[in-house]
């Protein structure tokens, strides 16, 4: 065992000394460092923004972040290869503290859209300069809430201008008005700006569009497949959660994967359903739950079961999800490969219970056909994960949050994490790793540093960056350990 360590150790200074010559400057997190699966790598590309929330690329490669509190910011990159990029600019394109969450793209890449709390905004985009002309358009207005303010924002790429909102729950505190289809409250909807004139008013949330779904208390990831066109979004489910009077939030209820139907007037007998909230929850775990006869992973359960509202009343009454996901993991992205074969989630995690969980990006396989997901219904092993915190006990103080999730046209997966400010890039190395593997033996590859040359990018609005740039290595997670 001893020569084969020495050997091991030789090809690891090696492979540290060719990543050093490839990647001349690497950002370390400040937290322990992620897990990686087997056959990916990932790499830390810059931090100092304030919360970045959704991402997403323009034509030019310009990667555009919702900065939470600030505004819409642009990077462009220096590319290397592989994890290794470099930032190259960064500027604001859009300077709004009231920006929080939304954004996207039009199909033609010549509008930005952004939102608020209360609406929806447009502006006219030139990916080649990198800039906005003009002054913002109020597209869908009427969207205020007390409690839950994200407003996600979907453009379609099957059926061109339609845009995607979903608009969470006043709160748990206020379920009354999640019960009545007109408050505009807990649902998606999708509105056709191509109907929008010069001269039109804004969308009335509440009054407008094609309802989707209902009865979504926070389902703040919302994705297309990509060949059946086929609408899905990821839900929050509810906190504190009870049983005829008994604590059953430890494990109780499950998140979602929700599937809404299709934007072109495809049949699908689900579109515009209630799918729940507040009276029917999805089961997780069913041994926790009191009075449980009937009740399977992914069935939902009435809190509190009398004359009018019973268990059976969920399974007839309402949508159940089409897959669910352990308690408190908290989704806030899903994004589809190019191909539907793969949806990939990120959980931004939760400490609402006796161990934190969730803190980790997973990927879930599709039939890339039919546009459905591969597990059944009742399924607990659908995720696999992909970047997680090697101690989430330490979350989330101590650990990167993810949200944003996005395909650069090199095919990596870019993940905002907002909690730390930063942007990571993951590529997959390997469809099929395997042990003998140096690059994906119990775990992915990290590319991380040694040395300590020169501070990071400059950080935007005056944040100071969390990590410093480092000279590069890579650490091989397990490949010393032998």
């Amino acid at each position: 065992m001893k020569a084969n360590g020495i050997a091991t150790a030789a090809f690891a200074a090696g492979l540290l000394s060719t990543a050093a010559a490839q990647c001349s400057n690497v950002l370390v997190p400040t937290y322990q460092a992620p897990v990686v699966a087997a056959g990916w790598q990932a790499q830390l590309i810059t931090n100092g923004l304030k919360k970045p929330r959704s991402i997403a690329w323009d034509s030019a490669g310009g990667l555009l972040v919702l900065d939470s509190g600030n505004g819409i910011v642009r990077y462009t990159f220096k590319d290397n290869g592989d994890t290794c990029l470099e930032v190259a600019t960064q500027n604001v394109l859009v300077n709004s503290p009231k920006l929080n969450h939304g954004l996207a793209l039009s199909t033609d890449g010549k509008t930005l859209y952004a939102s608020t709390v209360e609406a929806v905004f447009s502006w006219d985009y030139d990916a080649s300069s990198g800039k906005v002309s003009g002054t913002n358009r109020t597209l869908i207005n009427n969207m205020s809430n007390n409690d839950i303010v994200t407003r996600t924002l979907l453009i379609s790429q099957k059926e061109p201008g339609m845009l995607v909102v979903s608009r969470g729950g006043a709160g748990d505190d206020d379920l009354t008005a999640a019960t009545v289809l007109g408050s505009g409250l807990s649902q998606i909807r999708a509105f056709n700006l191509a109907n929008l004139t010069s001269d039109s008013k804004p969308y009335d949330f509440d009054n407008s569009g094609l309802v989707l779904g209902w009865g979504l208390r926070n389902s703040v990831g919302v994705a297309e497949h990509p060949v059946t066109g086929g609408i899905y979004s990821v839900e929050n489910s509810i906190d504190g959660v009870t049983r005829n009077g008994t604590d059953i939030h430890e494990n109780n209820p499950g998140e979602e994967l929700n599937f809404h139907g299709y934007l072109n007037g495809t049949t699908a007998e689900v579109q515009g359903k209630n799918y729940g909230y507040p009276k029917c929850f999805a089961v997780w775990d069913p041994q926790e739950i009191p009075e449980n006869a009937g009740l399977t992973v992914g069935t939902q359960f009435a809190m509190t079961e009398n004359s009018t509202m019973t268990d059976e009343t969920c399974a007839s009454d309402y949508v159940a999800p089409r897959l669910t996901f352990p308690a408190h993991q908290a989704p806030l992205d899903i994004k589809f490969t190019a191909d539907g074969s793969e949806a990939y989630v990120s959980f931004h995690g939760s400490f609402d219970t006796s161990s934190p969980t969730g803190y980790r990006v997973s990927v879930l396989a599709f039939n890339n056909q039919t546009g459905e997901p591969v597990a059944d219904a009742s399924s607990t092993t659908a995720l696999t994960d992909i970047i997680s915190n090697k101690n989430v006990t330490e979350c989330p103080g101590k650990c990167f949050r993810p949200v944003g999730l996005a395909w650069d046209a090199a095919g990596r997966l870019w993940m905002s994490s907002d909690t730390t400010g930063e942007l990571y890039v993951l590529k997959k190395t390997s469809s099929t790793p395997t042990s003998s593997s140096p690059s994906s033996t119990s775990s992915g590859t990290l590319v991380t540093s040694t040395s300590k040359p020169d501070s990071a990018a400059g950080a935007l609005f005056g944040k100071a960056p969390a990590a410093v740039v480092l000279g590069a290595a890579v650490f091989v997670a397990g490949l010393l350990a032998l």
